[in-house]
């Protein structure tokens, strides 16, 4: 191959590249922010810790039907801690806590009275709903995993990061909220923290 051949070829690239930006732009559509994989300024952290809900404001209220086909509805679990969180199969932090966030439930009893809800963006998979499937299979998860497949709840808190969790007391207040992934020991602390 010729070096021009080539130079066409990376300018074609970059002509691509640069209309697909000012599509998504033009459409106004966040895509979510792969955190872990990506290198951020200060000042992109900073904005970073801006999005989403505030700390203590009451976490909205809405109802997903899970993986399984069960409803399920936040405000039905007022009183308990809820782990409420954010991912995509396609997004490697999300990859690297499942692990963490499936041997942490199993150690759950009633007596905790914690709930770990763990909502797929389900609007940004390519193979949509068998991709979560194979997902949830592979890694062996046994937690609901409600499905959001207009992104609109995702949008109701504000993620544009993932994967994104929030801590909700048994008041149904945002107790703390995290971008990034967490493991077991980070979860059993965030849930010890909160009322």
């Amino acid at each position: 191959m010729s070096k021009k051949m080539i130079g066409y070829i990376i300018s074609a690239l970059v002509i691509g590249t640069l209309i697909f930006i000012m599509v998504q732009n033009t459409l106004d559509k966040p895509e979510p922010i792969d955190t872990a994989s990506t290198t951020l300024s200060q000042t992109d952290v900073a904005q970073l810790e801006e999005e989403g809900l505030e700390q203590y404001a009451q976490a909205p209220d809405f109802t997903l039907t899970t993986l399984a086909g069960e409803s399920v509805t936040l405000s039905d679990l007022k009183g308990k801690k809820v782990i409420l969180n954010f991912w995509a199969t396609w997004c490697p932090p999300c990859k690297a806590e499942m692990p963490h966030m499936e041997s942490f439930y199993s150690k759950l009893t009633d007596e905790d009275q914690v709930e770990l809800i763990a909502v797929n963006v389900t609007q940004s998979e390519k193979l949509g709903i068998s991709e979560v499937e194979n997902f949830v299979d592979s890694y062996k998860l046994s937690f609901p995993i409600p499905l959001d497949e207009t992104a609109e709840v995702t949008q109701l808190y504000g993620v544009f990061s993932m994967p994104t969790t929030y801590m909700i007391d048994t008041q149904g207040r945002i107790a703390q909220k995290v971008i990034g992934p967490l493991d077991e020991k980070t979860l059993n602390e965030l849930v010890d923290f909160m009322d």
